[in-house]
């Protein structure tokens, strides 16, 4: 599985590949970040992301792209920020009909680190362990796209199996035919 990991923002917003599949030792592919001026108006640097994450998407072809879910902060406009970041990410996959999960930042350290409540200096030291990497990705916007991704690839298979059983669950719960008395459309005209 190739995942293109996305840590939104504004300013930053850091972008890893990784391949692999959970189970076996990862690779990471590419690791960037896709920045923007500060002095630049509000719809150009969404521009920009957006060119910068097509230009990606374009260059590894990744299968799913995971995005970290955005969470309330004291900082509102920095949430607005990450949060339309979020979107542009969320947009580029979806036009090309790629499939987008979305992590929370504590879910992904948990994943990476087995702790939700982990630094950033112990994300980045855990994702140079997972990738046998010489250093840390810089900035850390770098090492947490490439945490969302690797967070993804773990995590999946349990998250497939988990929408597998909650589909048949559902199929089984259904009324066998539409007429039967439980159905609202044999219930349609009727007066209590």
């Amino acid at each position: 599985m190739r995942v293109l990991g996305v840590d939104p923002g504004l300013t930053r917003c850091g972008v890893g590949v990784v391949e692999g599949v959970a189970g076996r030792p990862l690779t990471m592919v590419d690791v960037g970040v896709v920045r923007t001026p500060v002095d630049a108006e509000l719809g150009q640097r969404l521009v920009a992301i957006e060119q910068g994450i097509e230009q990606w998407l374009d260059e590894h072809r990744p299968e799913v792209v995971a995005v970290e879910r955005v969470f309330s902060q004291h900082n509102v406009r920095t949430v607005m920020g990450t949060a339309q970041a979020s979107a542009v990410a969320m947009l580029c996959a979806a036009r090309r009909g790629l499939p987008v999960a979305l992590h929370t930042p504590s879910e992904v350290k948990a994943a990476v680190t087995g702790s939700g409540r982990a630094d950033k200096a112990q994300v980045g030291a855990m994702v140079t362990r997972l990738l046998r990497l010489d250093a840390p990705p810089k900035p850390a916007d770098a090492a947490d796209a490439l945490a969302l991704a690797i967070c993804h690839i773990w995590r999946a298979p349990a998250q497939n199996r988990l929408q597998q059983a909650v589909a048949l669950h559902a199929a089984k719960a259904s009324p066998a035919s539409p007429a039967s008395p439980a159905s609202p459309a044999s219930s349609k005209g009727r007066l209590a």
